[in-house]
């Protein structure tokens, strides 16, 4: 069994770098990702990446400088 079965990851930075490294670790090791990013197209790419592996991902646009935007990631994340 996956060492993050059941669980949720939200991923903050998911569309390059170390939000990318870590979202594909994290659904590697079992974990459904929310993929959060302010470019909407590269959160998406990581998340049909994740998806295209096996794993379960859904992509969110937010600004985590954004109150606003934070809630709608959490929101996803706990959908």
């Amino acid at each position: 069994m996956s060492r993050l079965a059941n669980k949720v990851a939200l991923i903050t930075g998911a569309g390059s770098g170390i939000g990318l490294e870590s979202a594909t670790l994290f659904a590697k090791e079992g974990a459904q990702v929310v993929c959060v990013d302010v470019d909407e197209s590269t959160a998406a790419e990581t998340a049909a990446s994740i998806n295209n592996e096996g794993g379960e991902a859904i992509s969110v646009r937010a600004d985590v400088s954004s109150a606003t935007d934070s809630e709608t990631m959490v929101r996803a994340a706990i959908d």
